[in-house]
């Protein structure tokens, strides 16, 4: 029977009869063939020839002992040897372990780990167990319950995560300032979202501002134009003037609203606005009270009379304002407002808006106002009734009863708001509620100065020649 044996590659066959030619062949088994490629293709169960080999011992040329066990098996011990393929299609072998059948228990098979080199696209090609199939980019592996690790089903990543690669084993977040695209597989950066002068919205409210801005300063011209007419005399020059006035900066105040939101313009925008059109309320209500002192002051003996003169007017208009400017000072000073961007409360895109700093004292600006709205209205609807052909004071509650309207429908929806729609609301409430002032107070006297002039008498406007009524009036 012969013996086939792998010596530097090269197969040599060996009568099992002749002993020294089979002696000469095991003992020329060199270190490389012994230990890394030396192998017994097959033995026989022929017992003459196990008897032999269980009594051969010797040394090969490299000094290892060669020895057959009791089961005819050949008692050498391997190299563990790493390939390593370069891009250039050469390779290096690495020892990296050993197994040595010889050698005590624990010790017959060692593997140094850390000096193995692995091809990544060798890896990538290498035959997998899986009882699926691979999960794509935009899923997630979940191990199915009961059974082995390579058996998972494939999940898609939950809202606002994603994958990236082949069976990842959990989906990620996206870094701050960017979103997960349809397929979560990739993350997206976020759009800066404000109520800008290029969109739709933006640009709606900037021609609204922009015509009643120009309507205003167009009735102011047509009153100086009249200015000494009775219609104009009688409405105060003074206090006309500074309510043209506070309603043109009332229109112009929205502007601070739109457009990316920086920091003097977070810092202007609520102090200018309520200041500005605390004076526009202070003047409606200065002018209700000239009214009504001017009426009553036309009584014999009347107490009235006193009050009767300009600084009645420009002292109610002071003292408001001041007041209200003492609460912007206040605000600025604890908690002034800042831009900031909001990051979290939409998906794709990030909400530029400015933070009030204190929401009580932004509330407490808009309180104050609304409370001196109410007592113009309360006044004006009390002077609703006095003997005048043309009488202010139904124009003037009307014209309050609006401003309240709006306001108070306003704050509902500001707070159900966010981002660019929360600065729309409260842009519009300010073009409507400055322009019904403007519309109401305004329009039908300009309709008068310009349409009606037979209107436009003493006669007409006072209703009789009461010189005090007529002088608080003018005034």
């Amino acid at each position: 029977m012969d013996l086939l044996f792998m010596s530097r590659g090269q197969p040599l066959n060996y009568n099992c009869g002749k002993k020294a030619k089979l002696l000469a062949a095991i003992g020329g088994l060199t270190s490389e063939n012994s230990r890394q490629m030396a192998t017994i293709f097959s033995i026989y169960n022929i017992p003459q020839l196990h008897l032999f080999l269980r009594n051969i011992r010797l040394n090969n040329s490299a000094g290892e002992e060669i020895f057959f066990n009791e089961k005819g098996d050949l008692e050498a011990g391997y190299d563990i040897i790493n390939f390593v393929r370069f891009p250039n299609e050469s390779f290096q072998t690495i020892r990296v372990g050993s197994v040595n059948p010889a050698a005590p228990v624990g010790q017959r098979f060692v593997l140094n780990g850390s000096a193995i080199t692995w091809n990544e696209k060798f890896n990538q090609s290498l035959p997998r167990s899986t009882c699926v199939e691979s999960c794509h980019p935009g899923e997630s592996m979940s191990v199915q319950v009961g059974k082995q690790v390579c058996c998972y089903d494939c999940v898609a990543c939950p809202k606002g995560r994603i994958s990236i690669q082949m069976d990842a084993e959990q989906c990620k977040e996206c870094p701050e300032g960017q979103y997960p695209n349809k397929n979560q597989d990739r993350c997206i950066p976020k759009a800066l979202s404000f109520l800008s002068y290029e969109e739709p919205l933006g640009l709606v409210l900037t021609c609204l501002a922009f015509f009643l801005s120009i309507t205003t300063i167009v009735v102011m011209g047509t009153f100086i134009q009249y200015r000494h007419t009775p219609m104009v005399k009688a409405n105060n020059w003074n206090i006309t003037c500074a309510l043209l006035s506070s309603l043109f900066l009332c229109f112009l105040c929205s502007f601070f609203f739109i457009g990316q939101p920086g920091t003097l313009t977070c810092l202007l925008r609520q102090m200018v606005f309520g200041i500005v059109f605390c004076v526009s309320v202070a003047c409606v209500l200065a002018k209700t009270i000239t009214v009504i002192v001017a009426f009553m002051a036309t009584k014999p003996g009347h107490g009235m009379r006193r009050w009767v003169g300009k600084w009645l007017a420009g002292s109610v208009i002071m003292v408001s304002s001041l007041i209200q400017a003492g609460i912007c000072a206040v605000w600025l000073i604890t908690s002034p407002p800042f831009p900031e961007f909001d990051m979290h409360s939409e998906t794709d895109t990030i909400l530029v808006q400015c933070n009030e700093g204190s929401d009580l004292m932004f509330y407490l600006v808009l309180g104050y106002m609304g409370l001196l709205a109410i007592l113009s209205f309360l006044v004006a609807f009390f002077a609703r009734k006095l003997p005048d052909t043309f009488n202010e004071a139904k124009l003037i509650a009307f014209s309050m009863l609006m401003f309240c309207s709006v306001w108070v429908s306003f704050l509902p929806s500001y707070m159900s708001t966010k981002g660019k729609y929360m600065v729309a609301v409260e842009v519009f409430s300010i073009l409507v509620s400055s322009g019904g002032l403007l519309g109401i107070i305004f329009l039908p006297k300009c309709y008068v100065l310009l349409l009606r002039p037979d209107l436009n008498t003493k006669e007409q406007i006072v209703g009789n020649k009461d010189s005090v009524r007529q002088e608080a009036l003018a005034e």
